[in-house]
């Protein structure tokens, strides 16, 4: 049974997929700057952590920027929500005009190869919009793993809206989520990956804007158990109502090391390809939680 809480969250994400869809687009966007705008305004516990996280990715700025910087950060983020409500109502010929990739050569000349593809993403502008973007421009449908929200049912929501647009949905449960990955892989599919957070254990140690972080070793070890082309894809908002991305370089294999050697050297560099897409558009990363170790640590301390 859920809590009081749960059926709340439910209820008004619910309210939202029902009722942000049905306003006209210019409607919307203006909606979602409202509520970004009262969010920022708040100064609350997830806009304090965007301008923590701000600053490392852009050191050199000053509070007043810092302030800037996360108030279009959080209309970015409105934006991603807004956009996502909407999605499934949009006529999928517009995600050809409405998003636009820079070397999206190198994406179809790896699906073309038939060894299976890995896009890894981090939390940039909308993925939803890029995942879309795939099957309906690319015409390539894909899988991809969602972690287990609370409730379950806004889990069941996330998976049902996602489905809707042509995704293979998988619940974040370790092992069997790997293997049915895998499987896509090996008959030539296309896997997406938010990648940019891991908490777990078991995530890879990378430098991170000159501090540490863990990210995910999913892409990694899918590429080498598979033999699957592994690219690294940033994504950002303009000023029109267009989404640009870039399909950056394959990360190949090293030919030497061990798996957890190789594993290190391929996230680094998945790491890397982040860094250069946050940096150069900081205010479309959605990180609205702690990242970096030295600040995990600091938490840790505090609720000992």
């Amino acid at each position: 049974m859920g809590t009081a809480q749960d059926k709340l969250v439910d209820g008004l994400y619910g309210l939202g997929w029902a009722g942000v869809k049905k306003l006209p687009e210019p409607a919307a966007e203006a909606l979602g700057r409202r509520i970004a705008d009262f969010a920022w305004k708040r100064r609350g516990k997830s806009v304090l952590r965007l301008e923590s996280n701000l600053a490392r990715v852009v050191p050199d700025a000053g509070p007043e920027r810092l302030r800037e910087l996360s108030k279009a950060g959080m209309r970015s983020y409105m934006r991603y929500w807004m956009e996502s409500f909407r999605l499934p109502t949009m006529d999928p010929k517009r995600f050809g005009t409405d998003v636009e990739f820079k070397d999206e050569h190198i994406l179809r000349e790896a699906l073309a190869s038939g060894r299976g593809v890995v896009v890894a993403l981090p939390h940039l502008a909308n993925w939803d919009l890029a995942g879309a973007w795939a099957i309906g421009h690319i015409g390539v449908p894909f899988t991809t793993v969602a972690e287990r929200l609370k409730p379950e049912t806004l889990y069941d929501r996330f998976v049902a809206y996602r489905e809707s647009l042509g995704m293979e949905v998988l619940p974040h449960s370790g092992g069997a989520a790997f293997g049915t990955l895998a499987r896509r892989l090996r008959s030539g599919g296309l896997v997406c990956l938010v990648a940019d957070r891991d908490l777990s254990a078991s995530g890879v140690e990378v430098d991170f804007f000159g501090s540490k972080a863990r990210m995910p070793a999913g892409p990694a070890l899918l590429a080498q158990q598979t033999g699957a082309v592994l690219l690294p894809a940033t994504l950002h908002y303009g000023d029109t109502p267009k989404m640009y991305g870039r399909i950056h370089p394959e990360v190949e294999v090293p030919r030497t090391g061990t798996r957890t050697e190789k594993t290190t050297v391929m996230t680094q560099a998945v790491a890397d390809a982040f860094a250069w897409g946050i940096a150069e558009h900081p205010e479309d990363w959605h990180m609205l939680q702690r990242l970096w170790l030295e600040d995990l640590e600091d938490l840790g301390e505090r609720t000992q």
